[in-house]
């Protein structure tokens, strides 16, 4: 199989190549990689869950390239995170952080998700263009983890820079030099707030590193460059895509402009509908694995496409049509198991808060380019467009 990342109709809508790839089988081989490693796709809902669920397919990456070797020089800390790692780390790692991301804890950072959402609208007027990723999906979720996690204001664009060249797909050493610049920084507003200590999650995070939990120096770097990362990207493309599905959906769009408080009860169909993740980072499996019925040899890796299974008429029914009176509760949007993305909370709250307001402040928002002619990132991992135009 050939890498669908460089075909533009891929990037553009990949979900008639998903749909064509599970109708043969849910499982099959992917594409080999720079080494010449086979691996394994998983496009069906059942396999998926299976899979991610499957603690024969570790995540522990490391492990998996110690005897293989590897070309990459990402740093470390970006290498070697809570994502790509097993029981007893990841569980020891993700406990002093879940704290933070709770229901309850997400809740007091309403007011705070509201007020940069407001700003950040403040500056439009009816009938301008603006493109909504720039004045919108990037900057409200990093400014929130930024806030979050303590990082100053004057340093935000570097930290958005550099996180959206660690997934510029085909570009490899673009991505280890953005890797090493991520966790550069990172080491070094770790040690500015031990001379300055602060209340933030990375000060939190620091006495967790100084205290009994015995956290090591590389694990407090990789955990706060994860946080900082994970924090926007995957809100920044929920947002993107959400906007996206209604302005091309007129009913329901109007459905949610009469109604501005059903945005919270829609936002799992918008989820399902168009993931912002497209496809986990790879697990591998330790030993031989059936997975919908294909013995998956041990050794091996193995993609789980979310926004294939999320697509999946086994699971959905009429599953390319965004129906926001679907019970979508159950998507793999943020993916399922131990490594459930942890922030889903959060991300829930910004695209509600975000939603709400654009719908209400401008119920005449439309596209300003046909859909064909807008540009999406191109990246394996994660699903967004590069620029959403729209007329306000």
């Amino acid at each position: 199989m050939n890498d669908p990342t460089k075909d533009p109709r891929f990037l553009r809508d990949p979900y008639p190549t998903y749909a064509a790839m599970r109708s043969v089988c849910p499982v099959q081989p992917g594409p080999t990689g720079s080494s010449g490693r086979g691996s394994y796709v998983v496009t069906g809902y059942t396999e998926a869950r299976e899979a991610l669920s499957d603690s024969r397919l570790s995540k522990d990456t490391a492990a998996f390239f110690a005897d293989k070797g590897s070309r990459r020089r990402l740093h470390p800390a970006v290498a070697h995170n809570m994502l790509a790692s097993d029981p007893p780390e990841h569980a020891r790692l993700r406990k002093l952080v879940t704290k933070a991301f709770t229901t309850g804890a997400v809740a007091k950072l309403h007011p705070f998700i509201s007020q940069v959402t407001d700003a950040l609208l403040d500056q439009w007027s009816a009938g301008d263009q603006v493109d909504l990723i720039a004045e919108l999906a990037v900057p409200l979720p990093v400014i929130v983890i930024s806030e979050m996690l303590g990082v100053p204001e004057t340093d935000r664009p570097d930290v958005q820079g550099w996180s959206g060249e660690l997934f510029a797909a085909g570009n490899p050493d673009l991505i280890d030099a953005a890797s090493h610049a991520m966790a550069e920084y990172m080491t070094g507003l770790i040690a500015t707030k031990r001379l300055q200590p602060g209340e933030s999650l990375l000060d939190r995070l620091i006495s967790a590193r100084d205290g009994n939990d015995h956290l090591s120096e590389e694990e407090l770097v990789s955990l706060a460059v994860l946080l900082l990362i994970a924090g926007h990207e995957t809100t920044t493309n929920f947002l993107g895509n959400a906007l996206l599905a209604l302005l091309q959906h007129p009913a329901e769009l109007e459905r949610l402009r009469k109604k501005p408080e059903d945005v919270s009860a829609s936002l799992d169909e918008l989820l399902r509908f168009d993931s912002p993740v497209s496809t986990t980072t790879f697990r591998f499996t330790t030993e031989p694995v059936v997975l919908g019925g294909v013995e998956i040899p041990s050794g091996v890796p193995v993609s789980v496409a979310l926004g294939a299974a999320n697509r999946d008429p086994e699971r959905y029914a009429s599953p390319d049509q965004l129906n926001l009176e679907r019970e979508a509760a159950g998507h793999l949007a943020f993916g399922h198991g131990i490594h459930r993305c942890l922030g889903a909370p959060l991300a829930k709250a910004e695209a509600d808060i975000a939603l709400r307001a654009v719908l209400t402040r401008y119920p005449e928002i439309r596209l300003a380019l046909p859909p064909e002619q807008l540009n999406w990132r191109r990246t394996r991992l994660v699903r967004g467009l590069a620029s959403l135009p729209v007329l306000t």
